[in-house]
């Protein structure tokens, strides 16, 4: 057998190279390149590699490694997880710092590869700098942190052991229903220890991401039940977009007559004026799709997680002979709320089902009702947006501005905070691709790493993160990674002082306010209830070398806008939001739990509410 004697660095640096994805014949590298922050657990061993034979894999230098991971995630989503970049750190805070991105990335079925230094595997120079020390074990280090939320995880002590390893890592990394972030802790020994490396483990691999259908069987049974269903609904999910399903749900939905809502992450499978969209459900959903929910006897979840806030915490469905089918490639995911399983590719499934029903039923539905309540709901989008030119700018407004300086093409991004409830009920997408907000984790941080990873994977869509001051504060920092690589961002920074969603989940509870706005300390009261911090976003956006604006009305703001387009570079336009009018609920409801036992009033009336809704929750057996 032919070898190659190379470092363990140097060979998983030259297999990253070697690994394609293909799906319907069209080839493309796994591994765009790999985001790295280097320290001693990684730059002799991993920077080596890269440096000597990794030319055929771009190194980035983000700004730091939790960002790293949200970039590699976003890359991944807007690429239908066929594609992805590997991350490193050295051993503790910066492997630490990997975590949450780690955790973002399986709880949205997105592909990562993380390659976090450890400490040494000869443990002769324990304990080594940042090293986590246990009494009871030897064999623990800050690393299996990874474990519960990674898909994959492994510890290579030994060289030959990244032989086995790796197939594993990418056998993961590129199976629709296993995916998530995959982890290789790498001791920093290891690293540099040469093996004589099989070379036939280096030659092209392309991993086939195959479109499988459900059985023969379930496929009939299932045409059955959407055949005598008299009031369906479709719940699109990411999995609905990941699989480029759209216009096979087009075609099964207009044939059939079925009403479309959709989830964060199925927001744009179809465009937004499309007759059957009828537009976001659940806790943070809109009339028309939660009307639907109601009533629907028979409800197909097309990708989907059935997260509470899609379920309304499971009070959406109140028919009491509704049932439950769900196509989705992920077992788990398929059989959640004892929905009929249908395992298998979503745009397999549904081009199998439409044929099949086809032949078996042409059940027209009357699409009157469905077109009503889609009018309805698009009155209430258009009434929100709406501009008040006499009073402070709004959020929603805000929205609306952004909405339509957008180009059909061009892409939103946002995570955590008001934003994500807000955007899903107001912004209008007409591509699969142009809406991106992660609320899988709903991460606080993820927007502008996100969004540079949305700009990374498609260079020609403009990309405008909408990040409020407080994900903000917590990780900007990547602004800076966007100027020195040249992908431009248009951030649009709303400030109202602090966490005021929390704020407003909080009072809405019957609460006071308490600990969520971004005021100073009352020496008097020792609260956080003195004036609000004055931070000049603006000016430390400029600091980083970013362009901005400042629009405190909607005439600025659209001038700003349309400034932004003409920039060269990363610009932050700052918008005060002075107005906390917000986007009321339209008939959701979430289970967020309130006290039992109070002195308050209002905090008695809201768990009155609360158990009121709580009484609408059903099991799904």
């Amino acid at each position: 057998m032919s070898t190659i004697r190379l470092t363990v660095a140097q060979a998983l640096v030259k297999y990253l190279i070697a690994q394609y994805t293909e799906r319907d014949g069209i080839e493309q590298r796994l591994f765009a390149g790999m985001f790295g922050i280097f320290g001693h657990g990684n730059v002799t061993g991993i920077g080596q590699a890269l440096e000597e034979v990794g030319g055929d894999l771009t190194f980035y230098r983000p700004q730091n490694e939790q960002a790293m991971v949200h970039t590699a995630a976003a890359y991944a989503r807007m690429k239908n997880r066929l594609q992805t970049f590997a991350c490193t750190s050295s051993v503790g805070p910066g492997a630490t710092n990997m975590v949450t991105g780690a955790a973002l990335a399986t709880v949205n079925r997105l592909p990562v590869l993380l390659l976090p230094g450890d400490t040494f595997a000869n443990r002769v120079p324990h304990p080594v700098l940042q090293q986590l020390e246990r009494t009871g074990s030897q064999d623990i280090s800050v690393n299996d942190t990874f474990r519960p939320v990674s898909k994959y995880w492994d510890r290579i002590n030994r060289p030959e052991q990244l032989i086995s390893s790796l197939p594993e890592a990418m056998r993961v990394l590129t199976d629709p229903a296993e995916t998530g972030a995959v982890t290789l802790a790498l001791p920093e020994d290891v690293q540099t220890e040469a093996f004589e490396f099989p070379a036939r483990m280096f030659e092209k691999r392309i991993w086939k991401v195959r479109r499988p259908l459900p059985v023969a069987e379930d496929l009939e049974a299932a045409v059955d039940q959407i055949a005598s269903a008299r009031n369906p609904l479709i719940i699109a999910g990411g999995g609905a977009i990941y699989a480029e399903a759209s216009d096979a749900l087009n075609r099964f939905a207009t044939a059939f007559g079925i009403p479309v809502a959709e989830t964060q992450a199925g927001k744009g499978v179809l465009p937004w004026n499309h007759p059957l969209n009828v537009g976001p459900i659940g806790a943070a959903g809109g009339l028309a799709a939660n009307r639907i929910a109601h009533d629907a006897d028979l409800v197909i979840a097309i990708g989907t997680r059935l997260a509470d806030f899609t379920t309304s915490s499971k009070t959406a469905f109140q028919n009491p002979d509704v049932k439950l089918m769900s196509i989705n490639i992920g077992g788990m995911d398929a059989q959640k709320m004892g929905a009929f399983p249908l395992i298998g590719d979503a745009r397999a499934t549904l081009e199998a089902l439409t044929e099949r029903l086809s032949a078996a039923s042409n059940a027209a539905r009357d699409r009157a009702p469905v077109a009503a309540l889609k009018a309805e709901w698009d009155a209430a989008v258009d009434k929100l947006i709406g501009l008040n030119h006499g009073g402070p700018l709004t959020q929603p407004q805000a929205i609306g501005l952004v909405n339509a300086a957008a180009g059909p093409e061009d892409v939103v991004v946002c995570a955590a905070g008001g934003l994500p409830g807000d955007l899903l009920k107001l912004w209008r997408p007409v591509s699969p691709k142009g809406y991106h907000v992660e609320y899988g984790y709903s991460c606080m941080g993820y927007e502008i790493a996100g969004g540079l990873g949305a700009k990374m994977a498609d260079p020609s869509r403009e990309i405008y993160v909408m990040v409020g001051d407080g994900s903000y504060l917590m990780l900007h920092t990547e602004i800076v990674t966007s100027l020195q690589e040249g992908y431009k961002l248009t951030i649009v920074l709303l400030d109202n002082g602090g966490f005021r969603c929390i704020r407003e989940l909080q009072t809405q509870s019957g609460s006071p306010s308490f600990g969520n706005e971004l005021r100073y300390r009352n020496a008097a009261t020792n609260r956080l209830d003195g004036p609000f911090v004055q931070v000049d976003f603006a000016r430390n956006a400029e600091s980083l070398g970013a362009i901005s604006y400042t629009a405190a009305t909607a005439s600025e703001l659209a001038t700003a806008l349309e400034r932004a387009k003409a920039e060269p570079a990363t610009t932050v336009i700052y918008v005060p939001i002075e107005s906390q009018e917000r986007v009321r609920g339209f008939e959701g409801w979430w289970d967020v739990p309130i006290a039992e036992v109070s002195n308050q009033p209002d905090v008695i009336e809201a768990r009155a509410d609360y158990d009121k809704g709580r009484a609408k929750q059903r099991w799904f057996i």
